[in-house]
């Protein structure tokens, strides 16, 4: 029988031994190679997700300029550290860590965010910053609303305010407001008319969001006049969208007495060397025969009566001047 040599045998065991943990090895490293790869994936999912949210929140903020007051909130991705808020001092400066002092003043929050990322990189401070900046109050400029509001005023624009917002923290419109609101845009000075209407839907559709800087103005409704033989005189809004016929301001004045001339009507018109008298033929348009015309702002419908024909013989100046005194009405009594 032959003698087995141990040596040999201990050399055999080994290298199966090698053999098997070779796989297992070589699995492990597969393993932990995914695990990296995988790490890395998501690292760079959630850097792609922080600059996505940076330029979603910096997208709405890109018209509009840091001002002395102004209160900036700072943060850099993955470096706690130098997150802070900074408030914007009365000459534009803004003091910021390790950087120093910036002049912010007149930049959007995009040009300010690539100034700190470049000023950090240029320091050699962090090889490739990911920096958001955010206005978190506007203390430099407000929206002025003036106009046909309760309570005209500067007022701050926090978040994402909209004409309706804005006016709505004026007090509402009074009720000679017009139909329409102007909207002058700080960043071009652009102007923008808004309709005004009581239909809520249409309202929210038109509504548009404000800027710092912006001004808005609510122009009073258009006035139109009935004076003479009717049975309530007065000036009369224009309500419906700005338009209004005669016969619509008639009937807003009571319609005609008994007394009144109606052949004898006239419509004074302002035009831009003064004032036209126009004769119509008010029976007509009544009874169906002429059109109602329509009627433009400061119009001034005078029916006369047949007991004081002598009013015929007034001058239109003294006309305007009774129409200025005249109360004015708002809708249907």
């Amino acid at each position: 029988m032959k003698r087995v040599n141990i040596r040999f045998l201990g050399a055999l065991f080994s290298f199966a031994a090698l053999v098997s943990v070779t796989p297992s090895l070589a699995h492990a490293q597969g393993a932990e190679g995914e695990n990296v790869a995988v790490e890395n994936s998501l690292h760079l999912d959630h850097v792609q997700t922080v600059n996505q949210g940076t330029e979603k929140a910096t997208e709405g903020n890109s018209r509009i300029r840091i001002g002395p007051g102004d209160l900036l909130d700072l943060k850099v991705f993955d470096v706690p550290e130098l997150d802070q808020v900074v408030r914007v001092n009365d000459y534009g400066d803004a003091s910021f860590s390790l950087i120093g002092g910036l002049h912010v003043a007149g930049l959007t929050v995009d040009e300010a965010r690539l100034l700190i990322a470049s000023k950090l990189r240029e320091g050699n401070y962090i090889l490739n910053p990911q920096v958001a900046v955010l206005i978190r109050e506007y203390n430099s400029q407000g929206v002025s609303v003036i106009g046909e509001v309760k309570r005209p005023g500067v007022y701050g624009v926090l978040g994402r305010q909209s004409l309706l917002d804005v006016i709505a923290a004026a007090g509402g419109a009074t009720p000679l407001a017009g139909a329409s609101a102007t909207v002058k845009r700080s960043s071009d000075g652009s102007t923008l008319t808004v309709h005004l209407t009581r239909d809520a839907q249409e309202s929210l559709a038109s509504d548009v969001r404000l800027y710092p800087g912006d001004k808005v103005i609510i122009p009073r409704a258009g006035l139109v006049y009935v004076l003479g033989d009717v049975g309530r005189p007065g000036g009369f809004i224009m309500e419906n969208d700005g338009k209004l016929t005669l016969l619509e301001a008639l009937a807003m004045a009571g319609g005609n007495n008994r007394t009144a001339s109606l052949s004898h009507s006239k419509l004074i018109r302002k035009t831009g060397t003064g004032y036209a008298e126009v004769p119509i033929r008010l029976t007509k348009i009544i009874q169906g025969e002429d059109p109602a015309p329509p009627l433009e702002a400061q119009d001034i419908l005078y029916i006369p009566s047949n007991a004081m024909k002598s009013f015929l013989s007034r001058t239109v100046p003294s006309i305007v001047s009774s129409a200025s005194g005249a109360a004015v009405y708002h809708g249907m009594p």
